[in-house]
């Protein structure tokens, strides 16, 4: 239902009267290829010398405003949206630019959306929230979402509505920290073991974990011996180990028993094979206070992987399943660019 606007304090004046009244809101000039910003910041006081400016805007009429009451201007709107969205670990600057309000990472972590809560907040008349994607690895002052009033003057009681929404579905945005795991490595492979080839999984898995804040412990390397590699990962449960991740093996071929291993070495949750190219291979499971990756060799020939999906979700204390395995399906295909621009990009995105 549309709203009656005639009760909208807005007074419509010619630019060339408007020399002493105060800017509405903050006007936009487009220099294509050059400029997008805000030209003159809501309350600048027009001056003579505006005018010419304001013309080659192409701004023939200014808005002088006289707020009634219930009503609310989008830059005191926002601050309102922006505070009831953001949860732990999301932050933003208390000075809005052309009406929006940009939402940051206060620290490195993981990002989480309550996505039917916003997409319900979205619903809701004359306010929005876009953010990125759930379950992304972000760092600090990274952008993550905004929010805004669409028009330039809000009604309180639909401004309540989305505070209050926001609020019973808190938080809509957050950020989680990253723990800092005690990680230990198993590289399997007879050919590996036997110094046929070096192995190049270690640097690569040390990089991923570090860079998340884990600490890769120790690591070694064994033949494809299924008794061998249980054992290996059964001392490795022994021990302070947060998570234990394994390498080649995964696969359909008569030496790779890394997740029969695995299977036989006790632990009560084995989810194998997600829907994401390259990772179908994969192996997550979960004992106790432990979990473990069995990571199939795509890990060696392609820089992104179903480990970097799942990674990032294990570092910030989460427990995926099954269901998420299979939810990685719509957007787990990863195009293979010759520039790889993850997480920039539609891998591991499930919408």
């Amino acid at each position: 239902m549309k709203k009656n606007r005639t009760a909208w304090p807005f007074k419509t004046i010619p630019v060339d009267q408007a020399v002493g009244t105060a800017v509405a809101h903050d006007m936009t000039q487009v220099i294509p290829g050059k400029f997008k910003g805000p030209a003159f910041k809501k309350g600048h006081e027009i001056t003579s010398g505006d005018l010419c400016r304001l013309m080659q805007m192409g701004k023939n009429n200014l808005y002088v405003l006289d707020l009634k009451t219930g009503q609310v201007h989008e830059d005191d709107a926002v601050m309102e949206l922006a505070a009831a969205l953001a949860g732990p670990g999301v932050t933003f600057s208390g000075t809005p630019s052309e009406g929006k309000l940009e939402l940051r990472a206060a620290y490195s972590g993981l990002f989480k959306v309550n996505i039917s809560a916003l997409e319900d907040f979205n619903m809701l008349p004359d306010v929005m929230g876009a953010s990125i994607h759930t379950h992304t690895a972000v760092k600090k002052h990274q952008s993550l979402a905004a929010t805004r009033a669409i028009p330039l003057v809000i009604l309180r009681s639909d401004l309540d509505r989305a505070v209050s929404l926001a609020k019973e579905h808190f938080p809509i945005l957050s950020v989680t920290l990253f723990l800092p795991l005690k990680i230990r490595l198993i590289i399997t492979g007879d050919e590996v073991y036997k110094g046929l080839i070096q192995d190049r999984f270690q640097a690569i898995v040390r990089e991923k974990v570090t860079r998340l804040g884990g600490i890769l412990e120790e690591s070694v390397i064994l033949p494809d011996n299924r008794d061998r590699i249980t054992r290996q990962i059964q001392e490795f449960l022994e021990k302070d180990t947060d998570l234990i991740i394994t390498t080649g093996g995964m696969s359909v071929d008569p030496d790779d028993v890394t997740k029969e291993a695995i299977e036989d070495s006790g632990f009560e949750q084995i989810h194998y094979s997600s829907a994401v190219l390259p990772g179908a291979m994969f192996l997550l499971g979960y004992q106790g206070r432990t979990t473990i990756m069995g990571l199939p060799a795509c890990g060696l020939y392609h820089r992104t992987t179903i480990f970097d999906l799942i990674l990032p979700r294990v570092m910030a204390g989460e427990t995926p399943g099954a269901r998420d395995l299979a939810r990685l399906g719509h957007g787990g295909l990863c195009l293979n660019c010759n520039t790889c621009r993850f997480p920039a990009c539609s891998f591991g995105k499930p919408g």
